[in-house]
């Protein structure tokens, strides 16, 4: 292929069609980057449906095309600069590849493994979310919980060894430092270290300890010391809960074993306990009515356990004391508000039937309340 004259002209060592094919490659590849590493994704989830049931096409490609798409103009970058030449400078040594050129290469191997780290991330939560698709269509029995808990912590630690390991290929490559020389010195100053990051690691070790034994998971009611609240993730080195006044709280992990902790997600029922004080001239015979009648009220609740203590506890210059507690089984807590103020109501209810008054009630309205 034969070029006009004027084309020929040398700028920095380089003639104007070599700039010219340059620009075309970088023109043509940021042009075709979107459309190619779609193209690229649709072929990678044709080669794994299969095994990606529950997983749409689209998921794929919101995950890898931004990466992918990086990765090719990266591409395109290295194609279009491999067509320059690079002038050697008077001084430079004979044999020894241009300065400009060797800082170019790089920079390029630079953002190559970064790219390709991101893309093996992405790779990653693709990987996890097909996991956790097929575990949803599955419907195991108690699985979600362990899912909910477990693949979140699956997911920050395998991309924890994809950046090690992505760092270690850049010191490598990129800035020629012999990594079997750096990981063998780790070891001489590893006792540093771990005095250095002594939290962290007590934090990590926490984690591990968490999921293996399990005492609370993701979506939990937990308190442990005067720290109480949802747990909505558990991470590394730390643990997120959601407080009853909606705030985000981080708590690091080891504080989360190392103090008592009530789970109270996992409470069979809830616990309902309090005094009603009686005025004086609230007679015996009263006092024995309201009481049968309220256990009886109680009791025929159809979530109120068969635990029901209402007893005559004390006389006091206030008045006369009953204490009363039952259990609610349930599980959630706008439920128990709901029977716990249902059952109050029947106990007043109880109480004004028998013509009994609480302390403190004036006489005027208490013997509103006797009248039939």
């Amino acid at each position: 292929m034969t070029f006009p004259s004027f084309l020929q002209y040398e700028i920095f060592g380089n003639a104007l069609n070599q700039y010219l094919i340059a620009v075309l490659i970088l023109v043509v590849g940021a042009a075709l980057r979107r459309l190619l590493s779609r193209l690229l994704s649709a072929v990678l989830f044709r080669l794994t449906k299969r095994y990606t049931a529950g997983v749409s096409e689209q998921e794929l490609h919101e995950l890898l095309i931004q990466p992918l798409a990086t990765l090719l103009l990266l591409g395109t970058i290295y194609a279009a600069c491999g067509v320059l030449r690079y002038p050697l400078l008077p001084s430079a040594v004979p044999g020894v590849e241009p300065w400009p050129k060797v800082a170019l290469l790089r920079v390029f191997l630079l953002g190559f493994i970064a790219t390709v780290t991101w893309v093996v991330m992405r790779l990653i939560d693709f990987a996890l979310l097909v996991v956790q698709r097929r575990n949803e269509l599955r419907q195991t029995p108690g699985s979600t919980r362990l899912d909910n808990q477990f693949l979140p912590f699956a997911k920050d630690l395998l991309k924890v060894f994809v950046i090690i390991l992505g760092a270690m290929v850049v010191l490598g490559e990129v800035f020629g430092v012999n990594v079997t020389a750096l990981v063998g010195g780790l070891g001489i100053g590893g006792l540093a270290v771990a005095f250095a990051a002594k939290e962290s690691l007590e934090n990590l070790i926490a984690s591990f300890t968490i999921f293996l034994d399990q005492p609370f998971g993701v979506g939990d009611l937990v308190t442990a010391g005067d720290v109480s609240g949802t747990v909505e993730k558990i991470g590394f080195r730390s643990t997120r809960l959601r407080t009853a006044e909606k705030s985000y709280l981080t708590v690091p992990n080891k504080s989360m074993i190392d103090k008592p902790l009530d789970n109270l997600s996992l409470r069979t029922s809830r616990r309902v306990g309090f005094t009603l004080i009686f005025d004086q001239k609230t007679t015996s015979a009263q006092l024995h009515s309201i009481i049968a009648d309220a256990v009886a009220a109680l009791q025929a609740h159809p979530l109120v356990t068969q635990d029901v203590q209402m007893k005559f506890n004390a006389l006091t210059p206030a008045g006369k004391e009953v204490t009363v507690q039952y259990f609610v089984g349930t599980t959630s807590y706008d439920e128990y508000l709901d029977v716990k103020e249902d059952l109050n109501y029947r106990l007043v209810e109880v109480v004004e039937q028998h013509g009994g008054a609480f302390a403190g009630t004036p006489v005027s309205a208490a013997a509103a309340v006797a009248k039939p």
